[in-house]
Parts: C-alpha cells; sequence; structure tokens
C-alpha cells in the first residue's frame, strides 16, 4: 500500500511501548485498508460517479456524462498500472462504472446510470445479514485470506466468528437503511436529485460499516495463520523426509 492508501496515525505522545493490543489493532487497521482499498481506492471508486453527476447536472446529456465516467475510469485504471500499484479496486470500480454505463445508454436515462450499483449493494445488504443469521458471515469469508486464517475462524476461532457475524450484521444493516433512502429517490424523485444523494452517501455508510468492522475485530481474538501452519507443516515433513533417506 501507498502512503495515499493508509493513514500514519502517530501514537500519543507519551505513550509507551506498543503491546500486544495495540499490535492486534494495528494489523486489524492494515488488514482492512488493504482489503476495502483504502483513501485512494475510495476516491477511485466514487470519482467517476461524482463527474457523471456534475455534467449530467450542467448540460443534462446522458451520452457525455457516461463517456466522461467510463473515460475518468479506463485512466484511474491506467495511471495504477503505469505506477505498478494494485489494480483489483480499480478494476472492480471499472467493471461497476462499465455496467452503468451500457445501462444508461440502453435506457436513455440518467437513472439507468445508478440501478445497477443500486442493485449490487442492496443485494449485498441482503446477503450480509442473511450471512450473519444463518452463523456463516459474509464479511469472514472476504476477510479470512487477507488475515492468512481463511475458513479457520468457523471451527477453530469462536471468538473471531463472533466478531465476524456481529460485523456483517453491522454491514447489512448499514447497507440496507442507506438503500431504504436511495430506491424511494430512484423511484419517485428526479435523477440529478438520486445522483447527488447517492454521491452524499457514498462514503458515510461505508466508514461507518468499516469502523464497526475494526471495533469488533481488534476486540476478538487473533488470527490462526493456517497458511504458516501448512508451511511449517511441509517443512517438518520435508525434515522427516530427509531423515529417513540419512
Amino acid at each position: 500500500m501507498t502512503s495515499l492508501d493508509k493513514p500514519n496515525i502517530p501514537a500519543p505522545d507519551g505513550a509507551g511501548p506498543a503491546g500486544p493490543a495495540d499490535d492486534q489493532k494495528a494489523a486489524t487497521q492494515a488488514a482492512l485498508f488493504d482489503a476495502f482499498g483504502g483513501i485512494r481506492g475510495t476516491v477511485e471508486t466514487m470519482l467517476p460517479g461524482l463527474l457523471f453527476v456534475m455534467i449530467y447536472t450542467i448540460n443534462k446529456n446522458v451520452v457525455m456524462s457516461a463517456i466522461a465516467a467510463a473515460v475518468v475510469a479506463v485512466v484511474l485504471v491506467i495511471v495504477r498500472l503505469l505506477r505498478k500499484d494494485t489494480v483489483k479496486h480499480a478494476f472492480s470500480g471499472v467493471f461497476g462504472v462499465g455496467v452503468g454505463v451500457a445501462f444508461a445508454l440502453f435506457t436513455g436515462t440518467a437513472k439507468g446510470f445508478y440501478l445497477p450499483g443500486m442493485i449490487y449493494g442492496a443485494g449485498l445488504g441482503v446477503a450480509f445479514t442473511l450471512s450473519a443469521l444463518i452463523g456463516f458471515p459474509l464479511l469472514g469469508v472476504i476477510l479470512g485470506p487477507v488475515f492468512k486464517e481463511n475458513l479457520s475462524w468457523r471451527t477453530r476461532n469462536p471468538g473471531r466468528k463472533k466478531a465476524y457475524t456481529k460485523a456483517s450484521l453491522a454491514w447489512g444493516i448499514i447497507f440496507l437503511a442507506k438503500y431504504a433512502i436511495l430506491f424511494p429517490l430512484y423511484w419517485w424523485g428526479d435523477a440529478t436529485q438520486l445522483g447527488w444523494v447517492l454521491i452524499t452517501l457514498k462514503l458515510p455508510p461505508m466508514v461507518l460499516a468499516v469502523y464497526f468492522t475494526w471495533v469488533f475485530l481488534a476486540k476478538a481474538p487473533p488470527p490462526i495463520d493456517v497458511i504458516a501452519e501448512y508451511e511449517a507443516e511441509e517443512a517438518a515433513e520435508k525434515a522427516a523426509a530427509r531423515e529417513r533417506r540419512a
């Protein structure tokens, strides 16, 4: 991650050496920023939609607004490629913008640009909520590989499973509340109003959801590094094989 991806949070004046709890919080923070794209990834996600809304507000031209959004999304990916940065968040943004542009051009309405993202977001809200209720929290599936624990939290680390369940439920409730506001605007509001409200609600719910995730996971037991366990077992097997051959 670059300095644009993760903020540098200094320790308070007079603070002593970081303890295990502080290390756990710092590791959790770093993993969350990596998983969700950090500040830079968030800006790159918002920029094409913001440009679409601004241009459409000025000239009411769906085609020009859609093309501008698509161009800036592609440029953001090219910049990351040239800098040899990770492009997973940028590519996902391009895909989302591309689908929105296709819907806008097909329907000939600005609302078409927003509809795919709204359906996807509402679907995520339902998925997060249901996964928490059935005991297989989606956030654990997403973040497990980031923490190198994969799905070990399901059977070997009940404290982390509980934390993932709470966090997934928080994501679900926040997403569903967000789209409970947006869908009535889609049906009964005008396209410009919908666009600006959508942009306004883009960042705060995400920040709130990530904050709750950090709170729950920072207090949970540390993850079990199954990758390290596998590598240790593999090294032990190779050492045993060499001893048998000797």
